[in-house]
């Protein structure tokens, strides 16, 4: 049995159980008169103490309208930048601040270079190719996240370097961020460019905000035809049935109801580069809290090992037609649609998922854990570094020195029964989440420990683990709410490594090495302080310990 849903442009397509489950919970919505209240911006659907918050969080709901008058503003700083040779974007930002845009971009092929990361290799690259005629963004709602401010400082020193200075240096600077906020202040006192975003759609429900805009604008997308794309859908959101948005919020909400709170997002032929990443952050963030909620499995195709591995899982297809064979059919879940419409379709639909499992969905309260652990660590007389690296490791093998507590790798010879182990420590229902503090972009080779882990996981266990992968530190704003606000079923693995390189943070008693480890370090202590198994591999020499990783798993 398959119910298709369509709207603007937009459609999800529920097959089998999956259909039969979401019936009750769409009937009760409906009953309940989620949709207008929600498209009336009735605060009080998330229950009384979250109301407050929610008042202020629900200006997504009319991007499709209210950004249009950025539209100007960012052909008139297109046109500024063009007229000073400026061809090159780079992003300063995390999560909510950097994911939209990034996602934005890659669908536009629009060249964007997003640093949302303190890895100084990384962030040394992009410091190296071309600062002379680069446009920094510098994207923050609140104007107070540590990694982007150490950015700013960072890509601000490397353009005076570059020979910018006085005007020249504030033309080459474009800050967006919230009303009010020390980024505002700090953007007034230098005479940068600013755009300010909405205040009530900032963070993961902000993608149609100037914060995914403005950027990806920048580097050449049609902001224009991406508020079009929402504006077709935004009257269906109003609409008990014919609601594609509802339909999917009550499917995910019936699956976390059910216990089945692993999403495996697969693309299918979107074209949408980077909506994965995305929607991880959105879903996950917004449902992972009070031991509840939904985490996304975003995996490398419908092809990939973890999709077919899957099991009763969640499995859902973006992009595909409903009538295709194949995996779009075997899916529970496809999701189809232009990308405009898209973000304003999972984000009605994560609201409703939070209204279905009883969380607030527009907080984040166990994030602030590890940002606590990392400024208690960049504090300490004795530095980050020595206080990270410093521990005697439970094995070494070649370039991969292994740091486990207690009786977990018990037995334990190589880096292959490392590996396994951790894989049979996964519980019922939990998963393996892989957090690689290392360079997105020189140690990619690191993103297929996902595949090979959930292959491995699929011959040494009854039944299967699935396994997500996150760049450190991106994923604390990302599933990091999820690891610990959501259900405590996670084993985790992190990666950490050697660096060749520094980079000192102007303005800052520490560079962004010590901050990278600083908070490696800070959120391994949050996820061990609640009792689940973590294990940190310090990889001596970066190329040597990925193909050494993979080895072991191949």
């Amino acid at each position: 049995m398959t119910s298709v849903v369509t709207a603007g442009g937009a459609s999800v397509t529920i097959r089998g159980v999956v259909l039969d489950e979401s019936e009750t919970v769409l009937d009760r919505l409906v009953s309940d008169g989620v949709p207008h209240s929600l498209t009336s911006r009735n605060a009080n659907l998330w229950g009384p103490d979250a109301a407050p918050g929610a008042a202020r969080r629900l200006g997504w709901l009319d991007l499709a309208e209210s950004s249009r008058p950025l539209l100007d503003r960012v052909a008139e700083l297109a046109a500024d930048a063009r007229a000073a040779g400026l061809d090159r974007v780079v992003l300063a930002g995390m999560g909510g601040s950097s994911l939209a845009a990034e996602a934005i971009a890659g669908a536009a092929g629009a060249a964007l270079t997003v640093l949302d990361s303190t890895d100084p290799h990384q962030v040394a690259r992009v410091l190296g190719e071309g600062m002379d005629r680069t446009l920094v963004v510098v994207s923050s709602q609140k104007g107070t996240t540590i990694e982007t401010d150490a950015l700013r400082r960072v890509l601000e020193h490397a353009l005076w370097e570059a020979g910018c200075s006085g005007d020249d240096l504030a033309r080459r600077v474009v800050v967006v961020t919230g009303p009010g906020s020390p980024l505002e202040a700090v953007a007034a006192d230098t005479g940068y460019q600013v755009v300010l975003a909405d205040p009530g759609a900032g963070g993961r429900f902000g993608a149609l905000s100037a914060f995914g805009l403005v950027p990806a604008a920048l580097a050449g997308a049609d902001a224009g035809a991406l508020l079009d794309e929402a504006a077709r859908l935004s009257p269906a959101l109003r609409q008990p049935y014919d609601n594609p948005a509802l339909a999917l919020g009550a499917a995910l909400g019936a699956s976390a109801l059910s216990g089945r709170d692993k999403l495996v997002l697969a693309d299918h032929g979107s074209g949408l580069t980077g909506f994965g990443g995305w929607a991880e952050q959105l879903v996950a963030e917004s449902t992972g809290k009070d031991g509840k909620g939904l985490l996304p499995v975003v995996v490398e195709g419908v092809g990939a090992p973890g999709f077919e591995l899957a099991g009763d899982l969640r499995r859902v297809i973006l992009g595909g037609r409903p009538d295709e064979p194949g995996p779009a059919r075997e899916a529970g879940l496809s999701v189809a649609g232009p990308l405009g419409a898209q973000f304003l379709l999972w984000e009605y639909a994560a609201a409703v998922t939070g209204r279905v499992i009883g969380v607030n969905p527009f907080d984040e309260p166990d994030v602030r854990a590890s940002q606590d652990n990392t400024a208690a660590l960049l504090r300490a007389e004795e530095g980050a570094a020595p206080t990270v690296i410093g521990r005697a490791a439970t094995l070494v093998s070649g370039a991969v020195e292994v740091h486990a507590p207690g009786a977990l790798l018990k037995g334990v010879t190589t880096l292959g029964g490392v590996l396994e182990r951790l894989l049979e420590a996964v519980p019922e229902r939990g998963y393996l989440a892989v957090l690689a503090f290392l360079d997105r972009c020189g140690d990619a080779d690191a993103a297929r420990l996902r595949p090979l882990l959930a292959a491995l996981g699929g011959r040494v266990r009854k039944r299967p683990a699935p396994v997500t992968f996150g760049w450190g530190p991106r994923y604390l704003h990302t599933a990091g709410q999820y690891h610990k606000g959501g259900p405590q079923n996670g084993v985790f693995l992190q990666v950490t490594a050697g660096a060749t390189t520094d980079v000192t943070v102007p303005g800052r008693p520490y560079t962004l090495r010590q901050l990278q480890l600083a908070q490696a370090y800070g959120d391994l202590r949050v996820l061990r302080s609640l009792g689940r198994p973590a294990v940190r591999l310090h990889l001596r020499s970066r190329a040597e310990g990925i193909a050494q990783l993979i080895e072991a798993l191949s």
